[in-house]
């Protein structure tokens, strides 16, 4: 049995159930509570889920960028709610470089999609309406990068296009990092470890591709500061999000004291998605909220 095989097989006997349910509700119940008891975690299927979930995003924005289309329709059904996609275009790319790198990050996305719908089964979550216009806007302006009342597109060019990819990238590295404590299987801590890793090769070329333009442009390193800070605010009380440096010292991978990627919990991740540092179960880039067991706050510290 092909590796594949044994994913898809595995995902499927214990993706989210109505025991999962419960299990995640105790887990919640009891961190409300403020005790420190024994109840269990989400199921790997609900944490694979609400890895999908942004995935979907991800896929949205870069697909988009680079073609000027979305997911295909085949590729969005599943449980919850399903949602449509408001903005987002073909980017005028300027230069070989940033399209080369908007059209093999789209492909690496559509792959990560589709991987996890397959191993999810008739368990995976449709795609939840997602915001790519109203959503960069809110959080260009409580970066500064655009006046109250003003539009950020992120698709209006290929500078705008970095910027929100910035965004994006470190938010996927950080969240398959903060999972992987609460993966119980290792197959799947298997599967999540091959996409951290692809994640990780997005955001360093994301991030080495902005530092030269800040080369070009001291702007750039200003502008990406502001957007790494307001991640780092409404992420949650940790001080961890960095910027790419300067045109002096670079800091084109962020990691802590002992040169490690760090993680964030699925609260903090929701924060930035949600664009709000007290997040409730929607907002941001997901108006409706996602779909899966993780839409909200689980206690997972």
């Amino acid at each position: 049995m092909s590796d594949n095989q044994f994913l898809n097989d595995a995902v499927n006997n214990s993706a989210e159930t109505a025991a999962d349910r419960d299990a995640l509700a105790g887990m919640v119940a009891e961190t409300a509570g403020g005790k420190a008891g024994d109840a269990a975690g989400p199921s790997d299927g609900s944490i694979l889920n609400f890895a999908l979930n942004l995935e979907y995003l991800e896929a949205e924005f870069y697909l988009r960028a680079a073609t000027g289309e979305g997911l295909p329709s085949d590729m969005i059904g599943g449980t919850g709610v399903y949602g449509e996609v408001t903005g987002g275009r073909k980017v005028n790319f300027e230069s070989t470089l940033v399209r080369n790198i908007a059209r093999e990050i789209a492909s690496d996305e559509k792959q990560h999609v589709a991987f996890l719908r397959s191993a999810l089964g008739e368990s995976a979550a449709a795609r939840p309406r997602i915001s790519l216009d109203e959503s960069f806007t809110a959080a260009a302006t409580a970066a500064g990068l655009i006046r109250a009342g003003e539009v950020f597109d992120a698709f209006a060019n290929e500078r705008n296009f970095l910027f929100a990819a910035f965004l994006f990238e470190d938010v996927g590295v950080t969240a398959f990092k903060g999972a992987a404590p609460f993966i119980t299987n290792k197959t799947y801590l298997n599967a999540a470890a091959g996409l951290l890793a692809t994640e990780a090769y997005h955001a360093g070329i994301v991030r080495a591709t902005l530092f030269s333009e800040g080369l070009a442009d001291d702007s750039v390193f200003d502008a990406i500061s502001k957007v790494s800070a307001v991640r780092n605010a409404v992420s949650g009380s940790e001080d961890d999000d960095q910027g790419i440096g300067t045109a002096v010292e670079a800091n084109l991978i962020p990691t802590d004291e002992f040169g490690r990627t760090f993680g964030r919990t699925p609260q903090q991740i929701l924060n930035i998605v949600y664009l709000s540092a007290d997040a409730g179960t929607s907002g941001g880039f997901y108006p409706d909220g996602l779909n899966g067991d993780i839409t909200a706050g689980t206690g997972l510290a």
